[in-house]
């Protein structure tokens, strides 16, 4: 099976392929003149067992098959395509010198669809090979179209066959995604308007520029497969939900149209948001009670044979103490953090903006930041859609950068807060490094391919911003 589906995959696309069976070299060489004039792709089996062999390897259009040759006869070879299901329907034409009723039945009988004989009428023999490999490649097109289609219908994945903005086709898989049902479908509506009834389009930068998609590509600019998302936003109630659309540059139907396919990669992306945030939490959480316990160890190991006083021992001991305790109690937030991240964000997780200065206070003392000042200008008891853990994981990130990308290592910093169209914008401005327009454009957008970053092939950038981008968009942000 496997050299007949790659025989299919590399046939030749304007050229029927012919398998000529004749033991004589004279009947080879008889039909090979006759038929190469019309740009046939032929080739030559010399006994019946080499011709079977030949159609399973080649699967060809025609066979030409001559009736009598030593070991199986032509009718055997014949009986014998016909009972293997996958060479059954190759069409076979007998060459035969016997012009006798008998043996016409008996070709019939074998599943012969046609014959000719010897010797042969150039121009009926011709017409009759020309009709029957049309016909054959009819339909085997068809039968790769059902094919196709059948693995469309059935796919995991979500197609659509877009005319301009009307979805023109959409398998199941797609309609279940887009909650799009047949009756609907049919009025063949507008994608946007459809899917803006139901989620959030991210990143806005590349959707406001729909339907042309133009991208930078090696060879210069030119429409590529561009990838976007379609999110539902979580709610105290529902979970998030991320829908990715990959539009084919590659594929265009007629002039206007396009092949989309739809993703659901909700566990993907929630997965590398969690994994990201919990690197977080445990790098900042231990980092500073650790390192305090054991510099205290450190300091009393050094300076155990040295004339120090019982009371600085006791200053150490209590030291590491303290730091040991600290360490105990960010293990269990960790631990809590941890179990907390496989539910969803409920009503009484939620963050106030009077307690958003606490924990920017907080954050910034993990990192040793001690010009943070947060700036509210707006009431205090408003709370806000992200959790306290989302909040803490994105504050961390933002000020780690400011800290990282800052030429001394010691940003000032502010957080200003203030509410636009019953939404609360958070602005956080630094006095270190920026980046370039481009940059910011391409920072936010999530990238699946983290170990780009963790082996350091974009310099300086973490997997922390895209996934800053992905809390705030999970959250309708």
């Amino acid at each position: 099976m496997t050299n007949a589906n790659t025989s299919q995959l590399n046939r030749p696309p304007d050229k029927s392929i012919i398998l000529v069976v004749d033991d004589s070299p004279a009947g080879r060489e008889t039909l090979q003149a006759l038929l190469f004039a019309d740009a046939y792709e032929l080739h030559f089996a010399t006994d019946g067992l080499q011709a079977l062999a030949m159609a399973a390897q080649l699967r060809p259009d025609l066979i030409l098959l001559d009736v009598m040759m030593p070991g199986i006869d032509g009718f055997e070879v014949c009986r014998r395509l016909r009972a293997d299901p996958d060479l059954a329907h190759i069409p076979v034409i007998m060459v035969t010198a016997l012009d006798d009723r008998a043996s016409r039945l008996q070709g019939i009988e074998s599943g012969a669809d046609d014959f000719v004989s010897k010797p042969f009428d150039s121009g009926e023999l011709r017409a009759r090979v020309r009709t029957i490999t049309r016909l054959n490649r009819y339909r085997r097109l068809l039968e790769e179209r059902e094919r196709f289609e059948w693995m469309i219908e059935h796919a995991d994945e979500g197609y659509l066959i877009l005319d301009g903005e009307q979805i023109r086709y959409a398998n199941p898989r797609a309609q279940t995604l887009l909650n799009l049902d047949e009756e609907t479908l049919a009025t063949q509506p507008s994608f946007l308007e459809l899917v803006d009834k139901q989620f959030n389009r991210e990143p806005k930068e590349l959707w406001s520029r729909w339907p042309n998609l133009w991208e930078e590509t090696p060879q210069g600019r030119g429409e590529t497969d561009v990838t976007l998302f379609l999110i539902t936003p979580e709610t105290p109630t529902s979970p998030v939900n991320w829908l990715e659309v990959t539009v084919f540059g590659r594929f265009r139907i007629q002039e206007s149209g396009r092949l989309v396919r739809l993703r659901d990669v909700t566990a993907l992306k929630t997965g590398l948001r969690d994994m990201w945030s919990f690197h977080t939490m445990v790098m900042h959480k231990l980092n500073t009670p650790m390192h305090m316990m054991l510099g205290s160890m450190e300091l009393l190991t050094m300076n155990a044979n040295a004339d120090i006083s019982s009371g600085e021992i006791l200053d150490l001991v209590e030291m590491a103490a303290s730091g040991a305790q600290r360490l105990a109690a960010a293990v269990n937030d960790v631990i809590q953090y941890a179990t907390a991240l496989s539910t969803p964000a409920s009503i009484g997780e939620r963050l106030t903006l009077g307690e958003l200065p606490a924990l920017v206070k907080e954050v910034a003392g993990h990192l040793e930041l001690d010009q943070v000042t947060v700036q509210i200008h707006a009431p205090e008891e408003i709370t806000l859609v992200l959790g306290l853990r989302e909040m803490e994981s994105i504050l961390f990130e933002l000020l780690e950068n400011a800290k990282k990308f800052h030429p001394q290592h010691r940003p000032t910093v502010t957080l200003s807060v203030a509410l636009r169209d019953n939404r609360v914008d958070l602005k956080v401005q630094d006095d270190g490094i920026h980046l370039s327009p481009d940059q910011l454009n391409r920072v936010w957008l999530p990238y699946y391919q983290g170990e780009r970053y963790f082996t350091g092939e974009v310099k300086g950038m973490g997997l922390g911003l895209p996934l800053v981008a992905s809390i705030i968009w999970e959250h309708g942000g």
